[in-house]
Formats: structure tokens, C-alpha cells, sequence
């Protein structure tokens, strides 16, 4: 009988020491945390027709957003101000959708909405595919809406 009660004793002692390592050391995780979009993410998107466009994105908590155009203005300037975005971020799924005026093609530029989709490749890394939906009415198009497609990587900038 003493030896169970010593037993006893010894095996309470080791899972009480385990238990306060364990809340000793919070950064050892036993699972990895997921990714965060809020900060700001240097983009580089490139349409179907081979142009190649940059911006930034900042995502503010709450699914809210800026874009700041770099290189879409005329002459390849950046645009004045931002523009208002919002964001989704689930299961590592990024959607970003901003109102914004982009070059198309050689000749034009137009206004529409971007929308980004994506996923995390790391937890400072983003891929995905893009379209630009246009506000002009296009009759040949099943949703009678002018669109183009394409691609972007996102690299998150450090903090400021």
C-alpha cells in the first residue's frame, strides 16, 4: 500500500511540473498559427495582355483597406490618392476587391472593380489570380460586362 501512495505521489508531482512547464514557455505552440493579412503588402499584378502593374495594399483590421496605385496613372504615375478596399482572409483565402481606373491594353484606360484572390504561400508571401471588371457594357460578353484576367504576388513590407 505505501508503495501505490508513493507511486501516486511521484506521478501527480511529474504532471504538475509538466503542466507549469508548459505554461512557462508560450512560444512553443503545439500547432501553427495562422497567417495575418492586417499590414501592408507590396503587390505586382500583371493583366492578360502582358502589362505590368504595382501597387500597395494596406489592410487594416476589420476587412478594411487602402490601395495606393503606383504606376497606373498616365505616364505611369502613381495615382494621387487611395482608394478604399476590403478584404477577406478564410482558411488562408485572401479576397481583396478595390474601386480603381486602369490602363487597358496600349489605348484606353477604364473604371471598374479589381478583385484579387489569392492564397498565403508563406506567412509574408500571396499568389493568386486576378479580374478587373469594368463599368463599360460590353454586348458580346455573357454578363454583358467588359472583364480581363491575370496574376499578382504580394510581399508583405516591414512594419513602418
Amino acid at each position: 500500500m505505501k508503495v501505490f501512495f508513493v507511486s501516486l505521489f511521484l506521478l501527480v508531482t511529474i504532471a504538475v511540473q509538466e503542466v507549469a512547464f508548459q505554461a512557462s514557455s508560450p512560444g512553443v505552440r503545439s500547432s501553427a498559427q495562422a497567417p495575418t493579412l492586417v499590414g501592408s503588402w507590396r503587390l505586382k499584378f500583371a493583366m492578360v495582355d502582358g502589362s505590368e502593374k504595382n501597387l500597395v495594399f494596406e489592410a487594416h483590421p476589420k476587412g478594411q483597406g487602402l490601395v495606393h496605385l503606383l504606376d497606373t496613372a498616365p505616364d505611369d504615375k502613381p495615382v494621387a490618392s487611395a482608394q478604399a478596399a476590403v478584404w477577406s482572409l478564410t482558411n488562408n483565402k485572401v479576397s481583396i476587391s478595390s474601386e480603381v481606373e486602369l490602363p487597358i491594353g496600349t489605348c484606353c484606360r477604364e473604371t471598374g472593380t479589381l478583385i484579387l484572390k489569392g492564397k498565403f504561400d508563406s506567412g509574408n508571401s500571396i499568389s493568386g489570380k486576378l479580374i478587373f471588371v469594368t463599368n463599360i457594357e460590353e454586348e458580346e460578353s455573357p454578363y454583358k460586362l467588359h472583364s480581363t484576367v491575370g496574376t499578382f504576388t504580394a510581399t508583405r513590407m516591414p512594419a513602418k
